[in-house]
C-alpha cells in the first residue's frame, strides 16, 4: 500500500488506479487527473452527462436530440429529450443474445442453505415468459404494478420483466402490513401486484398474500394478482382477479419495448414522520444512468463482480442491485432472511461459500455482527472480496475500522455513498484517493453538492451545516407521483433553486466530508448544532454498548437536553456506573453541554428492514407522542418496550 496522508488508512496502489473503471473514464475523455474532471463537470454539466452517456455505451432505439431541457427550472429538468430507450435494452436484452448467456447472473441461497443459480440465458427465458403472461393481462406502457416480493430470484425477473413492458413498477417492503400496501397501492392506482405467498425470516413462514388480500379491499383499481408460491400451505385464490406466477397465460410474444427515455420506469414511496408517503419518480434513462454512475464508477463495479447486498425489494437499493448487476453482466447473489440465521456469522459463510468480491452492508450490520467477537470472520475464507460498500445511515468509526480491519484484512477499501431514494447518490468515497474512516472523498460528479447555512451559504470546514445540491443531476425524481406542489414544498421551497437533502453534513479542513444524521433529528444546545451521529458515536467507542439511538427532547430551561437510549454490549449490566461511563463519554468528546440527561438500555432499537434506527419513533416514545408511519419498521414492538421503560423510571 502506498504511503498515507495523516488520517487515512488505505490509499490505492497504482495498479489498482490504472484498472479502476474511474481511470478508463478519464482516460476516454483524455481529462488529466479526477480532480480536472470533476471540476469540468461543474462547470458544465452538460458535458459531464454527454460523456457518462457515452462512457456507458446506452442504447437508444431513437437517438436523442436534446441531453438536458432545464427550461421549466431545476426542479423539472428532463433528459435526452427526443430519444427512445428502456433499461431492459441496456442490460439483459444485451447479455442473453450476447458473450455472457452463460455466465451466472443470479444465485440465491434459502436460509436452509439450498442454492438456485440462473444464468443471463436462463434469466431472459423467465423474464420473457412473464412478459408474456403479464402483457396477455392488459399490463403495458404506464400500468402501475406493486412488486411485493423477498429477494428471490422471481423478484429480479418481475422487475425486468415490467420494465421491458414499460409498466411502471412498485417496490413495496416485504414486511409490510395490508394497510401500508393499501396505501401505497392506492396512491398509485396499481392494476397489478405480483407478490409471494410467503417468506421464511429467521425459520418462520410470514404471509404475504393474506397481506395483499385484505389490501386490495382497498385499491379499486387491482385487477390482477400474480402468486408466487414459496412453501407452506397454498393460501386461497380469488377466481379471475389471482394467478399463480408458473401458470400465466402463455401470450404472444412481448419484446422490449422502446419507450421515451424520460417515461417513469418506478415510483418508489418514501415514508415521512407525518403525512402520507411520497412517490418519488424514477425514470429509465436517469435511473440506469445513476445507477452506473455510482456503481460502475463510483464503486468500481466490473463485470467479473459477484455482488451481495443483503436488502429488501422495497428499498431503493434492492431495485438499483438488480439494475447494476445485470447492466453490467455481473453475478447477483441474493439470500432469504437475515444475516445471523440460522447461524450468527452466517453472512461470512454467504461471502465465502458464493466467493462474493463485492460486499453491502451498513453500519447497523456491521455492528450486529462484531457482537460475535473479532474471530468470527477469520474462521471463513473472505480473500474474494475485492471491496465492501456502505448507504443508508451515518458510520461510528470503531464499526468502520472493525470491518476494515477483520472482514476486509485492512488491504481492501470500505467505500462509502450517501444520497437517498429521491437522488441515488450524493457523496461517495472515491476509489482514486485516500480514505480516512467514516468519510466521503465528496461530491459525485454533476452534483452541485455543498453544506450550507440557514440562508443557504457555504459554510466553512469544521462547521455542521445542511446538505444540499445547486445542481439537478440525472437521476434525480422527476417530482412526486402527482403531487407537483408537495415535491416543491418538500425539496425546493426552503432555499428557492436548491435542493435541501434533509442531511447534516461537514468537510474537515483536508476536504474529507461527513454525514452527521438527518438534519430532523438536530439536537442543538449551548448554540452549537449537531446530529446523533456523533453523540452515539461517542458511546459506542466505549465498547459497552451493541447499539445507540440519541435524540433531543424538549427542556423547560435549556430548550433542549439530550436523551440516549442504548443497547447494552452482551455482559454489561444496567446500573448507575454504567449509565456514567456513556455520559461521561459524550461529555468528553462533545462537551459538557452535551451530557445526556437520561440514559436508558432496552434489548431493541426500532429499525426498518434496511436496518436504519428511526429516531423519531425512538423520541416519540420518550415523549409519549405519536410515533407517525410505523408501517416500515421491522420491529414495531421496540417503540413499546421503549416507552413502557421510559414510564418505569
Amino acid at each position: 500500500m502506498p504511503q498515507l496522508p495523516p488520517g487515512a488508512v488505505w490509499a490505492p496502489d497504482a495498479d489498482f488506479v490504472a484498472r479502476s473503471n474511474w481511470q478508463a473514464f478519464l482516460d476516454a475523455e483524455g481529462m488529466a487527473d479526477y480532480d480536472a474532471m470533476a471540476a469540468r463537470a461543474d462547470a458544465d454539466p452538460d458535458w459531464f452527462w454527454g460523456a457518462l452517456l457515452r462512457y456507458l455505451d446506452l442504447p437508444f432505439a431513437t437517438p436523442w436530440h436534446r441531453l438536458r431541457d432545464d427550461s421549466r427550472g431545476l426542479p423539472w429538468v428532463r433528459w435526452c429529450v427526443g430519444g427512445t430507450t428502456n433499461l431492459a435494452l441496456a442490460g439483459l436484452d444485451r447479455h442473453v443474445a450476447g458473450v455472457r448467456s452463460a455466465h451466472p447472473a443470479i444465485v440465491w441461497e434459502g436460509e436452509d442453505g439450498s442454492v438456485r443459480q440462473w444464468s443471463y440465458a436462463e434469466l431472459g427465458r423467465e423474464v420473457d415468459r412473464l412478459a408474456r403472461g403479464l402483457a396477455a393481462l392488459g399490463i403495458g406502457p404506464g400500468s402501475p404494478v406493486g412488486l411485493y416480493m423477498p429477494m428471490v430470484p422471481e423478484a429480479a425477473a418481475g422487475f425486468l420483466a415490467l420494465a421491458r413492458l414499460g409498466a411502471i413498477v412498485l417496490p413495496l417492503f416485504s414486511g409490510f402490513g395490508a394497510g401500508a400496501i393499501a396505501t401505497r397501492l392506492g396512491d398509485a392506482e396499481a392494476v397489478a401486484v405480483l407478490c409471494a405467498d410467503s417468506s421464511l425470516r429467521r425459520g418462520r413462514r410470514v404471509p404475504m398474500k393474506a397481506e395483499i388480500d385484505e389490501a386490495a379491499r382497498l385499491v379499486p383499481s387491482l385487477r390482477h394478482v400474480v402468486v408466487l408460491h414459496q412453501g407452506g400451505e397454498a393460501p386461497s385464490m380469488q377466481p379471475g382477479r389471482d394467478h399463480w406466477w408458473e401458470a400465466l397465460p402463455d401470450g404472444p410474444a412481448a419484446p422490449t419495448r422502446p419507450l421515451p427515455a424520460d417515461a417513469p420506469l418506478l415510483v418508489a414511496y418514501t415514508s415521512g414522520t407525518t403525512g402520507r408517503p411520497k412517490g418519488t419518480v424514477h425514470t429509465h434513462v436517469g435511473f440506469l444512468a445513476k445507477t452506473l454512475l455510482d456503481f460502475q464508477l463510483g464503486f468500481d463495479m466490473k463485470p467479473s463482480d459477484r455482488l451481495l447486498w443483503m436488502t429488501d425489494i422495497g428499498w431503493l437499493v434492492g431495485p438499483i442491485q438488480i439494475v447494476a448487476a445485470t447492466a453490467l453482466g455481473a453475478t447477483l447473489v441474493l439470500a432469504e432472511g437475515t444475516p445471523d440465521f440460522p447461524e450468527p456469522d452466517r453472512l461470512w459463510r454467504l461471502v465465502a461459500r458464493h466467493r462474493v468480491s463485492f460486499l453491502g452492508l451498513g453500519p447497523t450490520i456491521a455492528r450486529l455482527m462484531a457482537r460475535q467477537g473479532d474471530e468470527a470472520p477469520a474462521r471463513h475464507d473472505l480473500s474474494s472480496l475485492r471491496l465492501a460498500a456502505s448507504t443508508g445511515e451515518p458510520w461510528d468509526e470503531r464499526a468502520w475500522m472493525w470491518v476494515f480491519r477483520h472482514v476486509l484484512g485492512g488491504t481492501r477499501p470500505l467505500l462509502n455513498y450517501a444520497g437517498g431514494t429521491e437522488v441515488g447518490g450524493i457523496l461517495a468515497t472515491n476509489v482514486l484517493k485516500p480514505i480516512k474512516p467514516a468519510s466521503f472523498n465528496g461530491p459525485l460528479p454533476g452534483s452541485g453538492a455543498d453544506i450550507v447555512d440557514e440562508a443557504g451559504r457555504s459554510v466553512p470546514p469544521g462547521t455542521v451545516g445542511e446538505l444540499v445540491m445547486r445542481a439537478a443531476p440525472m437521476g434525480m425524481t422527476q417530482g412526486l407521483w402527482r403531487e407537483p406542489e408537495r415535491y416543491i414544498e418538500s425539496y425546493w421551497s426552503r432555499l428557492p433553486g436548491i435542493w435541501v437533502h434533509g442531511d447534516w453534513a461537514s468537510r474537515d479542513a483536508d476536504g474529507y466530508w461527513y454525514i452527521h444524521g438527518r438534519s430532523d433529528d438536530t439536537i442543538k444546545l449551548a448554540g452549537k448544532r449537531t446530529g446523533p451521529a456523533e453523540i452515539e458515536a461517542a458511546m459506542l467507542a466505549t465498547g459497552r454498548v451493541a447499539d445507540a439511538a440519541a435524540v433531543a427532547l424538549p427542556d423547560p430551561v435549556k430548550g433542549q437536553a439530550v436523551a440516549c437510549v442504548v443497547v447494552p454490549a452482551a455482559g454489561e449490566v444496567d446500573d448507575d456506573r454504567f449509565r456514567k461511563t456513556l455520559s461521561d463519554a459524550v461529555a468528553e468528546a462533545m462537551g459538557g453541554a452535551f451530557r445526556p440527561s437520561r440514559v436508558l438500555a432496552v434489548a431493541d432499537l426500532p429499525k426498518t428492514r434496511n436496518m436504519k434506527t428511526m429516531r423519531r419513533v425512538v423520541r416519540a416514545a420518550l415523549t409519549g407522542e405519536d410515533p407517525g408511519d410505523l408501517s416500515t419498521l421491522v420491529n414495531p414492538e421496540a417503540h413499546a418496550a421503549i416507552r413502557a421503560a421510559a414510564l418505569r423510571e
